[in-house]
């Protein structure tokens, strides 16, 4: 656990009174209740797990916006876990008051390696442990972790057994299609992950040469849905309110995890299932508050690796978002941020309606 913070002031929770949905159909959907082995969560849209963004920092920017079921950590190595000294890890590091909430996603490559770690992860009071089977990094694959064990469904679900057996809290997957598109492994995957006990399945519909370059199958996940009873989250390229809607109604998922979308634009949470309406000055406020954080949780070098980061995900919300991404490239310190912040960003810069992808791949 880290030292205590200021508390966060959540706009979701401060609202005086309920606010009509923007998207009464969505929200609807998103805000009933799920059942997650034996825990229940309020809210069906979750934030993905993502190496590099889904941070301490951005946590807590994102908690102060609100309305997130349930937020997945950046992937933690599951070797490293059992010793991390949270207090100087910049990956395996959270707040108390996350723990309600958080899910650590866990990367390895044997069950014993998952079992320690899953150990840690319960003991510091997480909601929840995710297996990566979907990362596919070259480093990654060569280590027989993530996308690489879909290649071995055996010990994919050695791995998930295995876990199950060790502790009490809920056990997610996160897996994608495959190594190809042929959609058959994953199915017989996905009821191999159910038998092991897995408690939901997080699918993101590429196969893994592809990583971001093509664009996901969304059927896919009907697919895995009807093929097993445990709630199956639809992942990949939602981008909007229409996005999400159009994966619950033609894949029948059970809810959505949103991934580089809500870096961009972490208010979405409570704009698509709370009524929440962004002032004109939201983007400023969001890479102030971003800065801020940044300084609470890393040191000087790397809270300005975490911030260029960021920026390309920041900047693909305006139309002369190249443009803002080169200025932001300038800043060496949060104090330069902030400087660039108020000097650039401004209520009346046009947006894109959605986040330009040629600066980024969701």
């Amino acid at each position: 656990m880290l030292h205590p913070m200021t508390p966060i002031t959540h706009l979701a929770a401060s609202m005086n009174k309920p606010i009509p949905p923007h998207f009464p159909k969505l929200a609807a959907q998103l805000s009933t209740p799920i059942a997650i082995g034996e825990k229940t969560i309020p809210n069906r849209l979750w934030l993905a797990p993502m190496a590099g963004l889904s941070h301490s920092a951005f946590r807590q920017v994102l908690a102060h916006y609100g309305s997130c079921g349930l937020i997945f950590t950046e992937m933690c190595n599951a070797k490293a876990v059992p010793s991390e000294n949270p207090r100087i890890s910049p990956v395996f590091r959270w707040h108390e008051w996350e723990l309600p909430n958080l899910v650590c996603q866990l990367a390895g490559s044997t069950p014993e390696e998952f079992v320690i770690a899953a150990k840690r992860v319960e003991r510091e009071g997480f909601f929840g442990v995710d297996i990566n089977m979907g990362c596919s990094a070259r480093g990654m694959i060569k280590r027989e972790g993530g996308a690489a064990l879909l290649k071995m469904p055996d010990k994919a679900m050695a791995v998930v057994e295995a876990v199950r057996k060790a502790v009490s809290i809920p056990v997610f997957v996160k897996f994608r299609t495959g190594w190809s598109k042929d959609i058959g492994p994953a199915v017989a995957l996905a009821k191999k992950l159910e038998a092991a006990g897995a408690d939901c399945l997080v699918f993101h519909p590429r196969v893994a040469p592809d990583k971001r370059t093509r664009p996901p199958i969304i059927d896919h996940i009907r697919f895995i849905k009807e093929a097993v009873s445990i709630p199956v989250f639809g992942n990949g390229n939602v981008t909007t309110p229409q996005h999400c809607q159009d994966m619950l109604d033609t894949t029948g998922c059970d809810g959505v995890s949103v991934g580089r979308m809500a870096v961009a634009r972490p208010w979405l949470f409570a704009q698509w299932t709370a009524g929440y309406t962004p002032d004109d000055n939201i983007f400023q406020d969001y890479i102030l508050r971003l800065a801020t954080a940044l300084e609470q949780e890393f040191d000087p070098v790397r809270r300005i690796k975490r911030f260029r980061m960021f920026i390309p995900y920041f900047a693909a919300n305006f139309l002369f978002g190249h443009s803002l991404l080169a200025t932001f490239s300038t800043a060496k310190t949060m104090d330069d941020v902030r400087r660039l912040a108020k000097e650039h960003i401004r209520p009346d810069m046009p947006l894109n309606q959605s986040p330009n992808m040629n600066l980024y791949n969701l």
